[in-house]
């Protein structure tokens, strides 16, 4: 029930790769979905609403091969209170002990359906709030970084369990406003996980952020670890994480290649520990320009 400033957004976002590594889902809950193709174009007349676009994208990986869905939709397909987010015939429920997703989505732009339910069971809550700009308008929590997740669909006929994350983001104004660009990955650890961040805000400055949070929830400040290189993708977009000075990170499979955006299962070592994580890179330059905007509708429907 968190209050969405006008422009602003806050979204629930999970991921979960599964035991064998054969499968992958990420699910997003947005309030003023912030790449939305209609709440940008709103934002160009003044103060928009956030709740007049709401959406939850669902991506499954796998060796059946890839969905993706999101439906943007109105207010009146929107509800939500202390414990819940309904949108549309999805939702989001915490219970005090796991956050169950019911998703019943169409993919775009071929019409396939996601339906069944995820369950995220924490190992830990975290309270910890991190700061991403210099003027305190964007906001990341790490709610679960670590979790086990189960995964029941009908459609497609998928069931499986494996490790998981749990975060929050939450802005008063446009993402694309406060940022040029970012790289974010999370990676499981023996004991916990580490999330690394590294922003570059609109008027130039560079915010890295590495931390790791121990199985009891407890975060601590890691050591920066040297930049790594990553790719590009076939869009041009340029990926990058942070890795030990003694290892390299690879590009384990490219899960999305957009003009804008990538999302990638990597690998690397951290904090002397081989690891397998997600991993994200977004171009808001790329994503502000009237050819990225012409396309998105395609990708994003509204009803």
């Amino acid at each position: 029930d968190v209050a969405v400033a006008p422009n602003g957004y806050a979204w629930w976002y999970l991921d979960a790769f599964s035991d064998d590594g054969r499968y992958g889902v990420t699910i997003i809950g947005f309030i003023g979905s912030v790449f939305s193709p209609y709440y940008a174009k709103a934002r160009q007349n003044g103060a928009a609403e956030p709740l007049n676009h709401c959406a939850m994208n669902v991506c499954l990986y796998g060796k059946s091969g890839h969905r993706w869905a999101m439906t943007e939709r109105l207010p009146g397909a929107v509800a939500r209170d202390t414990a819940s987010f309904q949108v549309g015939p999805s939702s989001m429920t915490w219970d005090g002990d796991a956050l169950t997703i019911r998703i019943d989505e169409v993919t775009n732009p071929l019409p396939t359906k996601i339906k069944g339910v995820v369950r995220l069971y924490p190992a830990a809550l975290t309270d910890y709030e991190a700061v991403l700009d210099g003027q305190s308008l964007h906001r990341w929590r790490p709610l679960a970084p670590t979790a086990r997740v189960e995964v029941e669909l009908q459609s497609p006929g998928l069931r499986w369990s494996g490790d998981g994350y749990l975060d929050f983001n939450h802005g008063d104004e446009p993402l694309e406003d406060g940022f040029a660009r970012w790289d974010w990955s999370r990676a499981p650890l023996k004991n916990g996980a580490a999330v690394l961040y590294d922003v570059e805000c609109r008027n130039g400055e560079q915010r890295p952020l590495a931390i790791h949070i121990d199985k009891h929830g407890e975060v601590q400040s890691m050591d920066l670890p040297p930049p790594a290189t990553l790719p590009r993708t076939l869009w041009l977009i340029r990926r990058g994480t942070r890795a030990d000075a003694e290892g390299r990170a690879k590009v384990v499979r490219t899960l999305e290649d957009t003009p804008f955006y990538t999302r990638s299962k990597i690998s690397s070592r951290l904090m002397g520990e081989a690891v397998t994580g997600m991993h994200e890179s977004l171009c808001l330059d790329r994503f502000r320009s009237a050819w990225v905007q012409t396309l998105l509708p395609y990708r994003m429907p509204r009803k």
